[in-house]
Parts: structure tokens; C-alpha cells; sequence
């Protein structure tokens, strides 16, 4: 039996080791040096050691990084996993992991990962050792929370980081399309100068589905703009939209009053497919759809045959239901319809926020803390262990 004694940090390790001359314990540490010849044997305390053995160096836990934003890139966020003794890693420059054998394939050795869009299947889950994900956003549907809840991983989101820009990019879409883009872009890029008059933005009401942080954040930015806004949340803060002048209303009402209805709410089993066929025949003809939310919330086929048909005007998206969106998505040949590829929640501060606080909530973690209001599966607080 070989031990080693590691003076610096008090760890006693033990483990078997065969020589090829002789099967004596031995040691090199801190201790020794300068205190032997090289290539000699010496002794200590009555025991042998061998220079040529080192110990194996302390293994730091490995933290996956997957946001594309962060690949090598320096940052508060690595001052957080390093300051708890937390290593990160990442996956190379341009490798996607967008599906769970890919995912799967990066996992091994890794304790927790900083997460963007990666599918964290109950596959993926059961066959890592991961402790715990955290997910740089408030989005998390593409975590199965119950599957992670069951493998005691867990969850975390980035409250109160990236609504600024979710709001501004909601506000891009919506003067974008209001004053005909992409359309009079690709008129003047064809050599066709047409001129049309469009309506005024200001006077329009704006309807609002869901008013969390985002939805709230949107609010005085479109008041800013002469818009008057209404909402729609079941669980909305009655006294905020009061204080605030936003008006609350059923789903049906806010449809049928609503000049622009933008998204702000999460893709949950009951709000998959929110807008179909029926709930875009009760919105008003030619009013516009922005959903900077996510893209499940919305049937693509209903929304292209509403904009086809000429029932809306247009459409600012920012998310889809398949992302990347595939070449042959009829999406892509409408010239009403404004497109950009999920980046409402990304702007340079918001990066530098989600990916220092997802980092501090998995350093928490390690340390043995709760992060406080930033783990979406809270049922496992009690008598969670890294």
C-alpha cells in the first residue's frame, strides 16, 4: 500500500502501485525539496520514498460551457468558477450540440454546465453525472425539469439578466414591420422605388401575452412610443398594470383589441400552439404578431396561411418551433414577415450577466449554498449535496 500524504491541503490518498524494482511506500511532497540527490531513493521518518513518483495533481471539478457567446472567451464568469476551484471546459469552436447523442458525447467527467438550447433529454440526464445545469436565460423547456428533478440535478435560470434586451428586440420587430420591412428593403435592393403610406405607430394598442419581467420591461419602452398597451396574464400583477396604466384583459378580448400582439410567456404543455388557427381568426384583419418568446407557442402552418390570406399584415419573429429554421420553411419566401435568429435575449450586458450569474448559481451550489430564487426544480433544497 502506497500513501501519500499531502501536506499543503491535509488530504491523505492511498492507493496500490507496483515497481518494477521494489514495492516500497514512497512519497515526494513539498517537503523534500532540496533535500536529495536526483535519481537518488532517501528516506524520511523511517520511510522509503522514490523521486520518481509524484502524486496525481488535485482533479478540479469540470464545468461544460455551451453558449456559443462564451466559447474561450474571458469573463466575470470564469472569475466565478474559479474563485470555488471549478474548471471550465467547452466543446471546440463551431461544435453545436443540438442533439442528445451529440450532448451526450460531451458529458463525460463533466459535474455541472453553464447551458444554452442543448436538448437535456431524461436520456441525457440519466446517463451523465452531471449535479447541476444552469441555464443562461429564463428560458428552460429544453430541460425535462421533472427528469432532472428525479436524477437530483439541479436547475437554474438567470432572472432579472437579459429582459432589457428581450424588450428592445420586441421593439425592433415591432417598428420594423409596422413601417414595411423587410419588404421595402428587398424593393429598393430589386431596383423598385415604391413609396406607400403605412399606419402611424403611435395610437396603436399593443396587447401583451404575459407580463412577467419581459412583458413589464416592454411596457413603458411601447408608452414611450405613443402606444397604448393592455395585457393579458392570468397571473399578472394586477397592481402593477394599474399603477403602470396597462389594462388587463381576457385572451379572447385582447386578440380582438390588439393592433400588434406581442408574446412574453413561457411554452408549457398548456400554451404550446397559443396561436392556431382559431385564436389568429379572433385577432383583428391586418394586425401584426411579434413572438420574441418562444417558437412552440406558435402553429407556423396557421400563422403563414393568416399571412398569406392577408388576415394579418405581418409578423416580427425572432423565434421558431424548429431552430435553426430549415431552408424550405415557407416562413422565408413571405416578405411580410421580419425574421431574426433567437438573439431577443442577447445584447453585450446581458451576456456578461447571464453568464455571471448562471456561473455564481452553479458556484453556489458547489459550495454548498441554495441560490436563492434562481432554481427552477426548488422541491430538491432539502438535503441536496453537490
Amino acid at each position: 500500500m502506497l500513501r501519500w500524504l499531502d501536506v499543503s491541503s491535509g488530504i491523505i490518498s492511498e492507493w496500490r502501485r507496483q515497481f518494477v524494482s521494489v514495492n516500497i511506500p514512497c512519497h515526494v511532497g513539498p517537503r523534500m525539496a532540496g533535500r536529495r540527490k536526483s535519481g537518488a531513493p532517501f528516506r524520511l521518518d523511517g520511510i522509503s520514498y522514490l523521486p520518481s513518483w509524484r502524486p496525481k495533481p488535485h482533479i478540479m471539478p469540470k464545468i461544460l460551457v455551451l453558449p456559443f457567446m462564451l466559447q474561450h472567451a474571458e469573463g466575470p464568469y470564469l472569475d466565478e468558477l474559479r474563485a470555488v476551484g471549478l474548471e471550465a471546459v467547452y466543446p471546440g469552436r463551431g461544435v453545436s450540440l443540438n442533439t442528445p447523442e451529440l450532448l451526450l458525447s460531451h458529458l463525460k467527467g463533466i459535474e455541472g454546465v453553464i447551458a444554452g438550447m442543448e436538448p437535456f433529454t431524461p436520456e441525457v440526464l440519466a446517463q451523465s453525472h452531471v449535479r447541476a445545469i444552469a441555464r443562461m436565460g429564463v428560458g428552460h423547456d429544453a430541460i425535462d425539469v421533472p427528469a432532472a428533478t428525479a436524477q437530483g440535478i439541479a436547475v437554474t435560470i438567470t432572472p432579472g439578466t437579459n429582459e432589457i434586451s428581450v424588450a428592445e428586440q420586441t421593439l425592433a420587430l415591432i417598428l420594423g414591420v409596422m413601417r414595411g420591412f423587410p419588404l421595402r428593403d428587398r424593393q429598393v435592393r430589386r431596383g423598385e422605388w415604391i413609396r406607400q403610406d403605412l399606419p402611424r405607430l403611435a395610437g396603436q394598442t399593443l396587447g401583451l401575452i404575459g407580463l412577467g419581467r419581459i412583458g413589464k420591461a416592454v411596457v413603458p419602452r411601447a408608452q414611450g412610443l405613443g402606444m397604448h398597451v393592455i395585457a393579458h396574464d392570468p397571473v399578472g400583477d394586477a397592481a402593477w398594470a394599474e399603477q403602470n396604466g396597462v389594462t388587463l384583459h381576457s385572451l379572447s378580448d385582447l386578440l380582438a383589441a390588439a393592433d400588434v400582439v406581442s408574446l412574453h410567456l413561457p411554452c408549457t404543455a398548456e400554451t404550446q400552439n397559443l396561436i392556431n388557427a382559431r385564436t389568429l381568426s379572433q385577432m383583428k384583419r391586418g394586425s401584426v404578431l411579434i413572438n420574441t418568446s418562444r417558437g412552440g407557442l406558435v402553429d407556423e402552418e396557421a400563422l403563414v396561411s393568416a399571412l398569406q390570406l392577408g388576415h394579418l399584415a405581418a409578423a416580427g419573429l425572432d423565434v421558431f418551433q424548429q431552430e435553426p429554421l430549415p431552408l424550405e420553411s415557407p416562413l422565408l419566401q413571405l416578405e411580410n414577415v421580419l425574421l431574426s435568429p433567437h438573439m431577443g435575449g442577447l445584447d453585450e450586458q446581458s451576456v456578461i450577466d447571464m453568464s455571471q450569474l448562471a456561473a455564481r448559481c452553479i458556484a453556489r451550489l458547489y459550495r454548498g449554498e441554495w441560490p436563492e430564487g434562481c432554481v427552477v426544480n426548488e422541491e430538491l433544497r432539502a438535503g441536496w449535496r453537490w
